[in-house]
């Protein structure tokens, strides 16, 4: 095996170590309580992963045997891959851009709207057709039961007095979601377990609330249900509390994407440069052979 089949043998085993990132991005995605019952990009991250180590270990093995008809299958394959890597990135980073928060005077955090959020993520998402379904998974998950027995001890005072992050304050217009001591995979439920603030219900424990005093202000006050299968699932700040959530996990997701894809694409400039340079040693070596 020549030099340049060697340094190709060695960028594919790099390659096939970057796949496992990609699939790594899309099992966490998998895992998140919002994207299964979303059930939006977890596949598709999941299946690219797979498809780029399987091609990677192609070209490992095409370098290592010298099967030139396989490494030049694997960059062609591999230079498909990562321009589907790339549109699928620039696709998500134009959905979700727009992240539907907006100032509260006197508020160390901001609120969020679900006008704010990307066409794409609301028809997809909040559209009747899919909300049923998404509603209904939420509603069979049993997470707002969980929360209240999760922090059983919360106080009326606790509850109200707790510094809000932004991403905390997630719903409508909703300025007391969960406390900061909460786990965070509950945040993004403060539109959903609980009636918007301004509604002026009383606070009993996280998912029991009575007596509101200014129905009128919001339109999720009257759809509001202390009947633990419904609560705010039918609310508007519960669409942008999922929202707000997705969008967060998805920039996050895009930070190791991104880098994935820089490493890819170096991977493959320099497996380009040594696939010629291989090219180039076996003419010389025929040559040498011809002319022996």
């Amino acid at each position: 095996m020549g030099v340049s089949n060697n340094i190709t043998a060695v960028l594919n085993f790099v390659g096939l170590l970057c796949s496992v990132p990609i699939i790594g991005v899309g099992i966490w995605l998998a895992s998140k309580q919002d994207n299964e019952c979303v059930r939006l990009a977890r596949w598709p991250v999941i299946i690219l992963g797979i498809l780029i180590l399987l091609v990677s270990l192609a070209g490992f093995v095409g370098a290592y045997w010298n099967r030139q008809g396989l490494l030049a299958a694997y960059l062609f394959c591999m230079a498909v891959l990562i321009v589907l890597l790339l549109i699928f990135l620039v696709f998500a980073f134009v959905v979700t851009r727009p992240d539907g928060s907006y100032p509260v005077p006197g508020r160390a955090y901001s609120e969020y709207r679900l006008s704010g959020f990307s066409s794409w993520l609301r028809d997809h998402v909040t559209d009747s057709d899919h909300w049923d379904q998404i509603r209904s998974c939420l509603s069979a998950s049993d997470v707002c039961q969980k929360l209240g027995r999760d922090q059983p001890y919360l106080t009326a005072d606790q509850y109200f007095q707790t510094h809000l992050s932004p991403l905390q304050a997630s719903s409508n217009c909703d300025p007391d979601p969960f406390p900061l001591s909460l786990s965070k995979q509950y945040w993004w439920l403060s539109g959903c377990c609980k009636p918007p603030t301004v509604c002026g219900y009383g606070y009993v424990n996280p998912t029991v609330w009575i007596n509101p005093s200014n129905t009128m202000a919001d339109m999720d006050c009257s759809a509001w249900s202390n009947d633990q299968s419904q609560l705010c699932y039918a609310c508007t700040s519960c669409k942008a509390g999922l929202l707000g959530n997705l969008r967060q996990e998805w920039r996050k997701a895009n930070i190791v994407l991104i880098v994935t894809a820089v490493a890819l694409i170096w991977v493959y400039i320099i497996g380009c440069s040594a696939f010629k340079n291989a090219q180039t040693e076996e003419l010389f070596r025929r040559y040498k052979e011809g002319f022996a």
